[in-house]
């Protein structure tokens, strides 16, 4: 409960309607970002309706990335949308999945809490949604919560979710809620008309649950006319200046430009009865964009792992590589490259050399794992900007033993539990641990660089914080032998004495990170690691360019 005195939060509730992926993540991160802008104190959570706890062990493919918070929490990728954005620190209240609704609730009805009373979908369920909702807006940090509720709007698995909703709106405040309806305009060409039929279903489908939506997004590929938007807000219960145009945008950073452009944060406070003032101040916004749209150069850098055929799989390293391009003023290129296709050395060269820069991509089990080791040993020997990220820093230390060490059989135990040079490993304290979800080290862990190394020119500073997801780590009765032979051990967490970065000697730039440096990188403020990796494939650029002119051939 609230304590007396504090500031009371306002909540505004994202949903969706017609089809999934329409942005309801970017829509409430640019709200956000724009009353942000304004002086107001806002935070996003996500409420995702499937039945596991928490996205840890669903399949890249099935959900995109899991995306880590401070606390340790694995979560929902748009949660790096919220971060990216706002340039604020979410954690496990910014996440709650209909799973952990119904673990909460079943564990107090095993105590005993519902003293012997049928325990239902309502109340108990709707009121374990509406405690987690409340919880955030209960600590007086925030003005605003945006709730985004994921799945559309019909999902047998969000129902108790907007029932949730639909209560909260009696038991707030007349103007302490509002509902934000994302759907979609689509545009027939053989029509050549915009249709909102399916915007009008999605709508009355909200009603027919008890919610009134009181603003309406909708996606469209092409402008919205005067007409359309009066016809949405007749047959949707909207005044028309509650009807917003969302049309494709060329970078999802626009997006809030094209909302404060269509009077969003306006139109919010206006509903929630929050008077306010001051302008949007989106000139540091503004900067950022100019820098991302107008490159001076560009570089191609190779993303190399397994789940690249779902590019979400690895988001969070898709917009550090943006914003690391825009702090350069250089485009990045990335080409998606499937590790697998890299396990024969003979097709190295071909997939490899216009590169100028390779990053080796996070991920767990065995697939794709050689393709992995061939890469780095091609980007070792050929001087080529290197980047390993947990799973791409093991591979980096595994080739470094096989190749340099002498260790031909050298390997993680995770992939092959015999070698007889464990060079990777598996913590003690986790080796009995059998619950796949418990046996990660999960969260931000510190992190002490050495002087004189690529990671300190990179941080300028000796103390760090960043975040991490595996569960095999650096073998430290291999560190002499890998010193000696030129893999310095740069970056040593200060309290368990594992190794938390290692570089090479005599290489351009050869980074391998065990934590995930990309988790942390937003607009405003770019993962030094990415900007001076980025920084380094530039100069390797155009080192090969000025190789190549014709004054320096033949």
């Amino acid at each position: 409960m609230a304590i007396p005195g504090q500031k009371t939060a306002k909540y505004i509730f994202v949903t969706g309607g017609v089809t999934s992926s329409l942005g309801k993540g970017i829509i409430a991160s640019s709200l956000a970002k724009l009353l942000q802008s304004r002086g107001l104190s806002v935070t996003i959570q996500k409420f995702d309706p499937y039945i596991n706890i928490d996205p840890g062990t669903l399949n890249p493919y099935e959900h995109g990335e899991c995306y880590v918070t401070d606390d340790g929490a694995e979560t929902d990728l748009d949660l790096g949308h919220y971060e990216r954005f706002l340039n604020i620190r979410t954690s496990q209240a910014n996440n709650i999945t209909t799973g952990r609704i119904y673990n909460n609730v079943i564990t107090r009805e095993r105590r005993g809490d519902f003293l012997g009373k049928t325990v239902q979908v309502v109340p108990h369920i709707t009121d374990e949604i509406k405690r987690n909702i409340r919880l955030l807006g209960e600590t007086g940090e925030y003005d605003i919560i945006i709730t985004e509720i994921g799945g559309c709007v019909g999902d047998i698995e969000s129902l108790p979710f907007i029932e949730a909703v639909r209560q909260l709106k009696f038991e707030l405040g007349e103007n302490d809620t509002l509902v934000i309806h994302l759907t979609l305009i689509p545009y027939l060409a053989s029509a050549g008309e915009l249709k909102t039929k399916p915007t009008q279903h999605s709508v009355r489908m909200l009603l027919e649950t008890g919610v009134q939506p009181d603003i309406i997004v909708c996606r469209t590929e092409h402008p919205l006319p005067p007409d359309i938007r009066r016809k949405i807000a007749l047959f949707c219960n909207v005044q028309v200046s509650s009807v917003i145009e969302a049309i494709d945008a060329e970078t999802i950073y626009d997006v809030p430009l094209l909302m404060k452009k269509e009077k969003l944060d306006q139109r919010a406070l206006y509903m929630l009865d929050i008077y306010n003032d001051q302008d949007a101040d989106l000139d540091a916004w503004k900067d950022f964009l100019g820098r991302l749209k107008n490159p001076s150069d560009s570089v191609t850098i190779g993303l190399v792992g397994k789940y690249v055929e779902l590019h979400d799989a690895y988001k969070s390293i898709a917009e550090a590589f943006i914003h690391a391009g825009a702090a350069n003023e250089c485009k990045v290129n990335i080409e998606w490259i499937q590790s697998e296709t890299l396990a024969n050395p003979e097709n190295l060269h071909d997939k490899l050399r216009d590169l100028d820069g390779i990053l080796v991509a996070p991920g767990f089990g065995e697939r794709g794992i050689e393709g992995k080791i061939n890469t780095i040993q091609y980007a070792r020997e050929a001087g080529i900007p290197f980047f390993g990220i947990c799973l791409g820093m093991q591979c980096a230390v595994i080739e470094f033993a096989r190749n340099v060490l002498g260790m031909s059989d050298a390997h993680s135990s995770e992939m092959n539990p015999t070698t007889p040079h464990p060079v990777i490993d598996m913590m003690e304290s986790q080796k009995q641990v059998k619950n796949l979800g418990g046996t990660m080290r999960l969260g931000a862990y510190p992190c002490k660089i050495k002087k004189e190394s690529h990671a300190h020119a990179v941080y300028g500073k000796t103390q760090i914080s960043e975040r991490h997801r595996h569960r095999y780590e650096f073998n430290n009765e291999y560190l002499t032998q890998f010193e000696k032979a030129g893999m310095i051990a740069t970056g040593i967490n200060p309290e368990t004495g594992l190794v938390e970065i290692v570089e090479l000697k005599n290489h351009p730039w050869f980074v391998g990170v065990q934590f995930h440096p990309e988790l942390k990188s937003t607009v405003m403020s770019p993962q030094p690691l990415f900007v001076h990796f980025i920084k380094a494939a530039l100069a390797f650029s155009q080192q090969k360019r000025l190789v190549d002119t014709p004054a320096n051939v033949g």
